[in-house]
């Protein structure tokens, strides 16, 4: 037998350690487990991680393949790498922004690079973003906006020594297993707690001390509410705020009255004293998809940062801490010039521009000017601006907002897919290239807390996938010769990353595979083989004076951390009286991004309250097969962009005149409205409006097949 194999768990971003026990015959894995010698995990690990990782749904692309007479037929990698190339080519010939390129959190950090790198300075496209936007973007421009870098503060050594443990829109206990065991277990301390707030009475707000449920879409008027209470009771951490931060008197003379910005959100005064109380403690603040996919995402992740800022949680054991969904969107970020060039160079900033372009070898003129549109308006753009589409470990035919639009204009591009697994994305392709997935490549991965630690390959992949670096290569070799120097390499690739990051606010050059091997994870920044940085920002000691020194230091012009401003839009589309509910979207315990690598639903749950169950009782339909009890009973969910056959579940975790649907199956984001925030381009997946219909025509037709 052969032996196990240590990797990183590309379920989620905790970045949890595994080990691989390849199989006896053949490829594939036979089994795996928790790594003890892993020191982020020390052999924790969630059931969905290991079963993903060793034995994953979905049908495996096993051969490339290209559309011939509207079919996708089987064909050679030569005639599939050649029939790309000459579709990207004919685009290229026509404008460099011809070309768009979507990326994936699901990448290795190396992939994802190289990926930037042929889109950024080979193709010169502005048109190129990543699946991490869709989860990210509206945090990732909060912590700029307050510190002048991506990032959280805080890091996983940070959650024991809290004491309160607020979580905001986020359900670690379904997206984040092993994390949230840590969360519950420093909130279990005498003294300490855990305060859940979030509209449906999730699995972790069922764990919590305390449960706040706020009015869909109501956080940044609860974030203010809170602070408006921290003030007037004089709660506020003086001597930080006027030795540390800037735009504090600003934001106070904007504040509401906390009262009626409590009345906006749906909560108590004795619910906004009680966080306003909690945050007087050692506080980590945890916030997810349900903070960013709005287009308030970044005003109401802003004023989370805030709360943080004027409580003075800003220093080890406190903090603002966002929840990264997809394993690698934190290397994406760091590494693929999506929003910024390579250790988050500022993308409008000649210099770095420069730099950019020096170290690539390519002309300053071919890199962009601007980071793009976003996924949503990139999609917009097919038709017009965009001739061909390169997708690569992503599914926007189900992932993107109002899919139904998204699928007809990828249908009228020249689109290349390629993935591991055959997805609806797949169905539209030209071309179609089948790469490695899990455990079948070698790089590596940054978790939601900075850490690089080693993805490892145990096993080969099938015997005509070949891994995304590999693809990447043979596709810029055809298209522009010379762009990377020799075949891809995952090592040398991330040696030229690392390079890159040098000097810069997320500097990775003192880590090398080298340095991995021998500590198993470093903490980026690291600008020396000696460096690995715990939390940022501060310098001082955990309980030592905030006057002392002033030992708090920002990357931003002022050396300071800044207050946001931003006011709250009205959400792009509230109920009325034909789409009387609200349709919001959050993940399922046993269930994957868009469910390609897991079994979905079919059709999707609805969740809805007894109360909504019962309003709508004679518009739902019991199915002719299958059980028969009023949780399964059947309907048409019916928002502005399309309708979709849903199992109606009655449950009291969801309030009232809201429906709950899964986002991983593929046919949840045609209901979906493609509004997005205008600074961070994250689209709106938490509120739109919609109705429950029967799912029978007005001429009494069943309609239960179609969804």
């Amino acid at each position: 037998m052969a032996d196990r194999v240590p990797t990183t768990c590309l379920r989620c971003a905790v970045g949890c350690g595994l080990r691989q026990q390849p199989a006896d015959q053949g490829n594939g894995l036979e089994a795996v487990s928790g790594d003890p010698a892993h020191p982020v995990s020390r052999g924790s690990a969630c059931s969905r991680g290991i079963h993903e990782t060793v034995d994953p749904d979905g049908e495996r692309l096993s051969r490339p393949l290209v559309r011939e007479g509207g079919d996708l037929v089987a064909t050679t990698w030569e005639t599939a790498l050649q029939r790309a190339a000459d579709g990207l080519g004919t685009a290229l010939a026509r404008s460099s922004d011809a070309v768009a390129v979507l990326g994936s959190g699901q990448q290795t950090t190396e992939a994802a690079y190289a990926l930037g790198k042929l889109a950024r300075g080979g193709f010169g496209t502005r048109y190129y973003d990543a699946n991490t936007t869709l989860c990210m973007a509206s945090a990732v421009t909060a912590y700029y906006d307050a510190f002048g870098s991506d990032a959280p503060p805080p890091t996983y050594d940070d959650i024991p020594a809290a004491e309160t443990h607020i979580i905001w829109g986020a359900n670690p206990t379904v997206a984040h297993p092993v994390l949230f065991r840590w969360i519950r277990q420093s909130a279990a301390e005498d003294d300490s707690r855990l305060i859940v707030v979030d509209p449906i009475h999730s699995e972790t707000a069922a764990a919590a001390d305390y449960h706040i449920p706020l009015e869909p879409g109501g956080d940044l008027a609860l974030a203010r509410a809170v602070l408006a209470r921290v003030l007037e009771t004089a709660r506020v951490d003086e001597s930080f705020v006027a030795a540390s931060t800037t735009g504090f008197e600003t934001l106070r003379a904007d504040l509401p009255d906390a009262a009626d910005a409590a009345e906006r959100a749906g909560v108590s005064m004795a619910d906004i004293e009680r966080l306003a109380d909690a945050l007087e403690d050692p506080t980590l603040l945890y916030w997810g998809m349900g903070i960013n996919q709005s287009i308030n995402g970044t005003a109401a992740a802003g004023s989370l940062i805030d709360l943080c800022l004027a409580t003075g949680n800003l220093r080890p054991g406190s903090g603002p801490f966002s929840l990264t969904g997809q394993a690698n969107s934190m290397g994406t970020r760091v590494c693929s010039a999506k929003g910024t060039w390579p250790g988050h160079r500022p993308f409008d900033d000649p210099d770095h521009r420069r730099t950019v372009a020096e170290a690539w070898d390519v002309p300053v003129s071919r890199l962009p000017n601007d980071p793009g549109p976003g996924p949503v308006g990139l999609v917009d753009a097919i038709g017009d601006e965009i001739d061909a589409v390169y997708a690569v470990a992503t599914n926007p035919a189900a992932g993107m907002p109002d899919t139904t639009a998204v699928r007809k204009r990828l249908a009228d591009a020249f689109l290349i897919v390629q993935d591991a697994f055959r997805s609806e994305t797949a169905e539209y392709a030209d071309v179609v290239l089948p790469a490695a997935t899990w455990g079948e490549s070698e790089g590596t991965t940054i978790s939601m807390d900075r850490t690089v630690s080693r993805v490892r390959a145990a096993t080969e992949p099938p015997p005509a996938a070949r891994t995304d670096l590999e693809i990447i290569g043979q596709l810029a070799e055809r298209l522009v010769p010379g762009l990377f120097d020799d075949r891809l390499e995952p090592a040398a690739i991330f040696d030229e990353f690392a390079a890159l990051t040098a000097g810069t606010p997320a500097d990775c050059s003192g880590i090398s595979y080298e340095r991995l091997a021998a500590e198993r994870a470093v903490r980026w920044p690291a600008p020396t083989a000696n460096d690995s940085v715990g939390y940022r920002y501060y310098d001082g000691e955990p309980d030592g004076d905030a006057d002392a020194d002033e030992p708090w230091s920002f990357p931003t012009p002022s050396g300071r951390a800044r207050f946001s401003s931003a006011e709250a839009r009205p959400l792009p589309e509230p109920t009325d009286d034909a789409y009387p509910l609200t349709l919001t979207t959050a993940r399922r315990p046993d269930a994957y991004n868009s469910g390609v690598r897991t079994d979905t639903d079919d059709p999707p749950t609805a969740r809805v309250s007894p109360a909504t169950a019962a309003a709508f009782a004679d518009t739902l339909e019991r199915p002719a097969d299958g059980p028969t009890g009023d949780e399964h009973r059947l309907a048409r969910l019916v928002s502005r962009r399309a309708a979709v056959t849903v199992r109606v579940e009655s449950d009291a975790a969801i309030p009232d005149s809201v429906v709950w649907l899964p986002i991983h199956h593929p046919s949840v984001n045609a209901l979906t409205i493609a509004a997005v925030d205008p600074r961070s381009k994250e689209p709106n997946f938490k509120q739109c409006a919609v109705r429950l219909e029967s799912p029978r025509d007005p001429a009494g037709k069943s309609r239960l097949a179609g969804h």
